[in-house]
C-alpha cells in the first residue's frame, strides 16, 4: 500500500523563503558597513579612508574594491544606510545570483569610471554609486522584462528615489558626482544585460 505524499507546500513557503533570505543577506551587507566605519572610526582614526579611489594613480586602483565599504563619518554612512536596506532588498528578492551580479557591475562600472573621470588629488569613498545604481536597475528593470508589476515597482521607486538622481551632476562640492554618475550608468547596463537575456530565455520556454 502506498503511502500519501506530503502535499507540496513550496508554493507557499518559498515566498516567505525569499523574502527572509533578501532581508537577512541585505541587513548583513549594510551591518559590514557599519562594522568597517566602527573599525575605521575607533582603530584606525580614520586613516582607512585613505584607501579609497585616487583617480589616475595607480595606488588607487585598489580603492575600486574597497570604496564601497568606506564612509567619511557616520551621518555618511547612515545617509546611505536607508537607500542600501529598501533597495538592496528588493534585488535580492530576485535572488542572491542576480544580486551579486547586479552588485559587482555597479560597483566595477562605478569605481573604474571614477577613477578614469574624478579629479586629480581627490580620494573618492562611499557606497552611494551603489545606492544609484541599483536605483537605476531597479527603475529600468521592468522595461526590459516587460513584466507589469516590475514597470509597476519601477515607477514607484522613482517617485520615491527619482530626485536623488540630481546628484549625478557635478552641482555640490565634495560629493563624488563621478561615483554617482557611474554608478547609475552600471545600474542602465545591468538592466539591460541581465533582464534582456531572462526575457529572451522566458520567450524561448514558451
Amino acid at each position: 500500500m502506498n503511502s500519501p505524499r506530503p502535499f507540496p507546500h513550496s508554493g507557499v513557503r518559498q515566498p516567505r523563503a525569499n523574502w527572509l533570505g533578501a532581508g537577512v543577506w541585505t541587513l548583513g551587507f549594510v551591518a559590514l558597513l557599519w562594522v568597517v566605519e566602527g573599525f575605521d572610526q575607533l582603530v584606525m582614526s580614520g586613516d582607512l579612508d585613505r584607501e579609497g579611489i585616487r583617480p589616475g594613480t595607480s595606488d588607487g586602483l585598489i580603492g575600486i574594491l574597497l570604496a564601497p565599504f568606506l564612509h567619511g563619518d557616520w551621518d555618511h554612512l547612515a545617509a546611505n544606510s536607508g537607500p542600501l536596506l529598501v533597495l538592496g532588498f528588493l534585488i535580492a528578492l530576485a535572488g542572491l545570483s542576480k544580486w551579486w551580479a547586479v552588485t559587482l557591475t555597479v560597483w566595477l562600472v562605478s569605481g573604474v569610471g571614477t577613477w578614469i573621470l574624478g579629479g586629480a588629488g581627490t580620494v573618492h569613498i562611499g557606497a552611494s554609486g551603489l545606492v544609484f545604481g541599483w536605483l537605476a536597475y531597479l527603475v529600468l528593470r521592468g522595461f526590459f522584462t516587460r513584466r507589469p508589476l516590475q514597470i509597476l515597482l519601477g515607477v514607484v521607486i522613482f517617485l520615491v528615489y527619482g530626485s536623488m538622481l540630481w546628484g549625478v551632476l557635478p552641482t555640490t562640492a565634495g560629493i563624488s558626482w563621478q561615483g554617482h554618475l557611474f554608478g547609475a550608468i552600471g545600474g542602465v547596463l545591468a538592466a539591460a544585460m541581465l533582464e534582456k537575456g531572462e526575457r529572451r530565455r522566458h520567450l524561448q520556454a514558451y
